[in-house]
């Protein structure tokens, strides 16, 4: 049995589905304990250590996604004890990009995973194209997209690959220590990844030039935490300066293929961007790396 956490999540359901496909039995742990075809729903909680015991029971392997905006590395500490007393044998944290840094909140919530005696990967993906996805109300209304990180250029991942990368971590071997930097193809400005929706979708979409300033009041506005809110604009500082424009092989050595690109991916979404749901156009936590 493998435990899936955030299971409805961008990458918690991908990681679900090619479980499902493998023949895998998975557990879909959500906070509201949502019914997902093919697999055993559990409900539970980060911030109530009692629910994850019945969540990690009889489990061998767990995807551990601790979920912003709260960067709390009690949600990771509180998982890792739970799946220790329960014999988990594997976890494979989802982390960031950031997490190759000391002192970066994903690398605080590394740490428990690391420090667990249990076998354990690390994943910390690049920027995900799926971060465009909140836009699209902006896209359809005609609205300019604030452009936080200037011309800070990072390798646009596609989240189906940082899934197919969990899955491969969580049934096969190899694996056991590694940290691997998830990146696309490519290294991208966000002003280039809207020059790619434009092309994509055969409309016109403007930007703007916003500060640091200007994201922390707005996540402020939306009830973030100030320190989670610090922690984001730090991210998107380091981005925007030129800190995470590096590409790796890391997709390709465990895939045997070459990553998507956001092109691809944003072809394959193309109808998200209908107009649909809402958006203040500000980022969050989990926009951030």
């Amino acid at each position: 049995m493998i435990l899936v956490t955030g299971a409805t999540g961008t990458t918690g359901s991908e990681v679900v589905r090619r479980l499902l496909e493998r023949g895998e039995k998975v557990r879909a742990m959500s906070r509201r304990g949502v019914a997902v075809p093919g697999a055993d729903a559990v409900r539970a909680d980060f911030a109530d250590p009692a629910s994850l015991a019945p969540a990690v029971a009889g489990v061998s392997a767990v995807y551990l996604v601790t979920a912003p905006p709260e960067p709390v590395v009690d949600h990771d500490a509180a998982l890792v004890e739970a799946a220790r007393a329960a014999g988990v044998e594997r976890i494979v944290k989802l982390g960031a990009i950031s997490g190759g840094e000391p002192g970066t909140w994903h690398r605080r919530c590394e740490q428990p995973t690391r420090d667990s005696g249990l076998t354990w990967t690390v994943l910390r993906p690049a920027t995900f194209a799926s971060n465009m996805l909140p836009y699209a109300p902006m896209i359809a209304g005609g609205l300019p997209l604030p452009d936080w990180t200037s011309g800070g250029a990072v390798g646009i991942v596609d989240p189906r690959d940082v899934a197919a990368v969990a899955v491969e971590a969580l049934t096969t071997g190899g694996h056991a220590g590694r940290a691997y930097t998830l990146t696309g193809p490519e290294l991208l400005t966000f002003a280039q990844q809207v020059a790619v929706l434009q092309r994509v979708l055969g409309t016109g979409i403007g930007t703007r030039d916003a500060t640091m300033d200007d994201a922390r009041t707005m996540m402020l506005d939306r009830g973030m935490r100030p320190d989670s809110v610090e922690e984001s604009v730090a991210g998107m500082t380091r981005l925007a300066e030129g800190g995470y424009a590096v590409l790796t092989g890391d997709v390709s050595a465990v895939l045997g293929r070459a990553p998507g690109t956001f092109a691809a991916w944003a072809a394959d979404h193309r109808q998200a961007f209908g107009g649909a749901g809402g958006t203040r156009g500000a980022p969050s936590a989990a926009d951030t790396p």
